[in-house]
């Protein structure tokens, strides 16, 4: 069993999940919001994301600015993101767009807890996945005679420390997104 490669597969699934959970509202700005919206730049012939294409900043809490490289490309960031359906509203000032983030409803943030909930849970499912074809692989070892039974033992407790290690980092992400969720 190859700790490293078993360790990076884990930490994909972990950053997987982290990337997923950045983009749900807390209704407080953040990049993280449209950076990964794929927007159909220049006339629909290039699928791009936002961060590729522009500048997004914070001024303030509750303000999104997003400052094209290429002015001419405006108009097809500010559909990208309605069509995103992610629920901002964005404006066109000058060559910005402005995006104002709403404050959460408490309905709201029950809803975004909720989701929050299923993606921590579709990350646990990946990390099982990653445990169970790693499983799989120990127990062939087994029946191939390239291993003993105390080894096979020993590399599935390691191999359950590895997966209890990483799904603690997933709740605690989890957990820390959900105080920024519910904090008013």
């Amino acid at each position: 069993m190859d700790e490293t490669s078993l360790n990076a597969k884990f930490q994909k699934v972990v950053d997987i999940v982290s990337t997923d959970i950045s983009s749900i509202r807390t209704g407080r700005a953040t990049p993280s919001l449209v950076e990964n919206i794929v927007i159909p730049a220049y006339g629909g012939t290039q699928n791009m994301k936002v961060l590729e294409v522009a500048s997004i900043t914070t001024p303030d809490p509750t303000t999104l600015v997003i400052s094209p490289w290429d002015k001419s490309i405006i108009g097809d960031i500010k559909k990208g993101i309605l069509e995103a359906n992610v629920g901002l509203n964005p404006n066109i000032d000058g060559e910005i767009i402005r995006i104002t983030v709403a404050s959460l409803t408490t309905e709201d943030r029950e809803k975004y807890v909720k989701l929050l909930s299923q993606k921590i849970e579709s990350g646990k499912v990946m990390m099982r996945q990653v445990r169970g074809d790693q499983m799989q692989s120990i127990k062939k070892s087994f029946e191939d005679k390239s291993i003993t039974e105390d080894e096979k033992f020993d590399q599935e407790k390691s191999l359950q420390e590895t997966v209890d290690k990483f799904v603690k980092i997933l709740e605690e992400k989890g957990e820390a997104k959900k105080t920024e969720l519910l904090q008013i």
